[in-house]
């Protein structure tokens, strides 16, 4: 079959047995690139009908925020305090305070200019620079926004929010009452038409990996303030969409849909506090009987071209059952006393907005062995902790890690060249031992901390297998050391088909971790969507969906392009504090 055979040629569903699990296997399967065929596309880049990267909403109220200066209040801590949530002083939450949030979760960070093009670089990382992920809060009334509880949408371009509805005061308050003080919720849709515009039917796993980066920038930027973020994964799908408006077709009579995808809450550390991880259906359905405003923009031309298996896919992991699940998480009690290397650190703030993903790495600058190691350390769950007591950003996933990491290492002072595996729960050091080639030897990385589980299994130059299995991308070989993300994968799915976006989730937070840790470090990174899935199995002779690769990653010296200028994030805006 031609690879970029249009999807009006094949119906990918009419051969999907009806089971959940299957039809997801099945899609996994069919968008799979190979040596011999990648997944389908439509073939060519339709530039005249390109979605617009902005969502707004026409005719909604528009509230801007304050455009804060980086040494303005609040400031981030250092990066290294970000990690030590007693260092940090929670911050009330104002207008100033999400203006900050949103600016390090979700903002423009720079616009990039070739000639008469110019394009918008976000805090949050997109496959292809796309931006499918769209941002909602439901705030309390506040200073600077409505006088009613409101559901909002966050127009980056302007970085404000729309008023999408005014919610009932007695139903709101009843609904935010259930968790802290302070608290306010933070959800993510997808519109998936954006990435299928040029990436075909892959589009659904690339609007995931981008909805785990956001989970990540959202955490992150949570952590600078003080405040804690933790998943409402209990809550079902038709309550996310309810709540957020996305089911509201005269809404979106002319544009493109939006997929709706997690839920969050967010609320400043402090006292101990018990968190429900599920919203009651009932509550929020009351809550659709406000006054709504606004209706979506069409972002291209002409009507998306359908993916009838993308369309399938979305039904099939969509999640119809309430988890009644609640979490303690303990009180914080900030303290005032910095160390030395804390103090030595850079902000936070400075590392996430300079974060870049790279277009190409020099193929000579090396790392220490130690660099290397913090930054595999940083990417460790806490498995063998409950979720309040794992490190930050792992403490928003209200499940067990499902990632480990398959790592060519190219360029570590120290460390032999060769690929590593790195289990991210100890505890499935079995499992990818019975899965992979059992002539395979388990050998522990020479000055590898204690706690760090990284193994030794193939020694040898790496460069040009990283490369061949990342669509024969050099990236991969010229890096200090890439790696693909292996999911637990059948043993997750049979706990429910919505299991399969979540691992994408998780796969990209990790990335989101390894691209701090790069631009910390002073090298950079950038994740890498295009990778053929069985021959990165082949190395380690995964037969099985056991574990499959998910998404791929390279971490090295950057070379910078001399014909792209960089231009500030909202000088096209007239407001400041």
């Amino acid at each position: 079959m031609d690879p970029h055979t249009p999807p009006s040629t094949e119906t990918a569903t009419d051969s999907s047995p009806a089971d959940p699990v299957n039809r997801v296997i099945h899609y996994h399967n069919q968008t799979k690139h190979h040596f011999f065929r990648y997944a389908r596309s439509l073939g060519h880049l339709d530039w005249a009908n390109q979605p617009n990267p902005f969502r707004r909403f026409m005719d909604a109220p528009f509230y801007p925020l304050p455009l804060l200066q980086p040494e303005q209040e609040p400031r981030s801590p250092t990066y290294e305090a970000m990690y030590q949530r007693e260092m940090i002083l929670p911050q009330p939450v104002t207008v100033k305070t999400l203006s900050r949030f949103l600016e390090l979760a979700l903002a423009i960070t720079a616009w990039k200019r070739a000639g008469q093009t110019q394009w918008a670089l976000r805090s949050n990382p997109s496959s292809g620079n796309l931006h499918p992920t769209e941002g909602y809060l439901v705030l309390p009334p506040m200073n600077g926004l409505a006088d009613s509880p409101g559901l909002y949408h966050y127009a980056p371009h302007d970085h404000g929010l729309e008023l999408r509805a005014e919610l009932p005061a007695q139903d709101a308050t009843r609904l935010l009452q259930a968790f802290p003080n302070e608290a306010f919720l933070f959800a993510c849709t997808s519109i998936i038409w954006r990435e299928a515009w040029k990436y075909g039917e892959r589009a659904f796993r690339y609007c995931h990996h981008d909805v785990g980066h956001a989970i990540g920038t959202a955490r992150i930027a949570a952590a600078t303030l003080g405040w804690n973020l933790a998943l409402l994964d209990g809550t079902d799908q038709a309550t996310l969409a309810s709540l957020l408006g996305v089911n509201r077709g005269k809404d979106f009579a002319e544009a493109e849909h939006e997929h709706p995808d997690c839920l969050a809450v967010v609320w400043p550390a402090g006292d101990t506090v018990t968190v429900p991880l599920w919203l009651d259906p009932t509550s929020v359905q009351s809550l659709s009987h406000g006054r709504w405003h606004g209706r979506a923009n069409r972002l291209s031309h002409d009507a998306p071209v359908p993916w009838e298996i993308i369309d399938d896919v979305a039904e099939a992991t969509r999640k119809t059952s309430i988890e009644h699940r609640s979490v303690t998480f303990p009180s914080r009690e900030p303290s005032s006393a910095p160390s030395e290397t804390l103090k030595a650190s850079r902000e936070a703030g400075v590392i996430i907005r300079q974060r870049r993903s790279a277009v190409a790495l020099d193929g000579m600058t090396s790392i220490a062995s130690a660099t290397f190691f913090r930054m595999l350390a940083r990417v460790m769950p806490g498995a063998d902790r409950p979720q309040p007591e794992r490190p930050m950003p792992w403490d928003a996933l209200p499940w067990d890690p499902a990632i480990h990491l398959l790592i060519f290492v190219h360029r570590v002072e120290g460390l032999m060249p060769g690929v590593y595996v790195l289990i991210r729960d100890p505890a499935k050091l079995p499992l990818l031992k019975n899965a992979m080639n059992p002539h395979i030897e388990w050998i522990p990385a020479p000055g590898c901390p204690e706690k760090l589980p990284l193994y030794g299994i193939l020694e040898g130059d790496a460069k040009k297998v990283a490369a061949q299995v990342s669509c024969h991308q050099d990236i991969a070989g010229d890096s200090a050391f890439s790696l693909g993300m292996l999911a637990e994968f059948d043993g997750r799915l049979r706990q429910g088909a919505w299991w399969y976006p979540r691992l994408f989730w998780e796969s990209g937070l990790v990335g989101q971790v390894l691209y701090l840790e790069a631009e910390a470090a002073g090298v950079r990174a950038t994740g890498i969507g295009c990778f053929f899935d069985d021959p990165v199995h082949e190395i380690v002779a995964l037969k099985d969906h056991t574990f499959q690769s998910l998404y791929h990653f390279t971490v090295g010296g950057p070379v910078e392009d001399p014909r792209l200028t960089t231009l500030p994030p909202y000088a096209h805006l007239e407001r400041s504090i």
